[in-house]
């Protein structure tokens, strides 16, 4: 199968870790939907990433619903990101839920930043959307203080790779704007992800 999109998209690399973590073979294609859009678009006319195509051609979009059929397609292998009891699986989706909800505000603001002219910047926009990042990361932060340990290679969940993956790229894309010393336990967290072997053959920052 073949990953298309950049790792520096939290949703490509949250797969790409995924399948690396898994053992699952996949050649990365690393195409922009800015710089490449042609070439990505002969691949999946919606030019969205992740795209991932399967070895029998079909085409998915979304990190979470190419997960689903990862865990579908190699469940052995994938039953070891996924918590055993409905409580632990649960308190797991909340994690990922949040995780994603932070990435998604933040590439709000970075859209909104970087792409329009400052006269056309929408400062209310930027000040709710900025709140609803604050509010995910404050929540990630409880999550993970909560669960109250670091992660290993042995203990990756679904939520914990989406936690550590948003993290890092909040960090790239919006230095300062979360900081480690108000997420001690978020912090601390993808810094020990970021040093498992997954996490390392996937750098964000090529």
């Amino acid at each position: 199968m073949q990953l298309y999109g950049m790792l520096d998209s939290p949703y490509v690399r949250r797969v790409a870790v995924t399948l690396r973590h898994l053992g699952l073979p996949f050649e990365h294609r690393s195409l922009s939907v800015f710089g490449d859009f042609d070439a990505f678009r002969a691949v999946n006319p919606v030019v969205k990433a992740p795209t991932l195509v399967a070895d029998d051609g079909t085409v998915l979009m979304d990190s979470t619903l190419i997960l689903q059929w990862v865990d579908a397609s190699a469940p052995e292998a994938a039953a070891r990101l996924v918590p055993k009891s409905p409580a632990g699986r649960l308190r797991d989706l909340r994690v990922a839920g949040l995780a994603l909800a932070a990435c998604e505000k933040a590439v709000q603001i970075v859209y909104e930043q970087r792409l329009r002219p400052p006269e056309k910047q929408h400062q209310p926009w930027l000040d709710r959307t900025g709140l609803q990042l604050d509010s995910a990361c404050a929540q990630l932060e409880e999550a993970i203080a909560h669960a109250g340990s670091m992660v290993d290679a042995a203990d990756l969940t679904h939520g914990g790779i989406a936690a550590a993956v948003a993290w890092s790229f909040i960090g790239l894309v919006l230095p300062g704007r979360i900081g480690a010393q108000a997420h001690p336990a978020l912090a601390g967290f993808a810094a020990a992800a970021e040093d498992l072997p997954a996490f390392r053959a996937c750098p964000q920052v090529g």
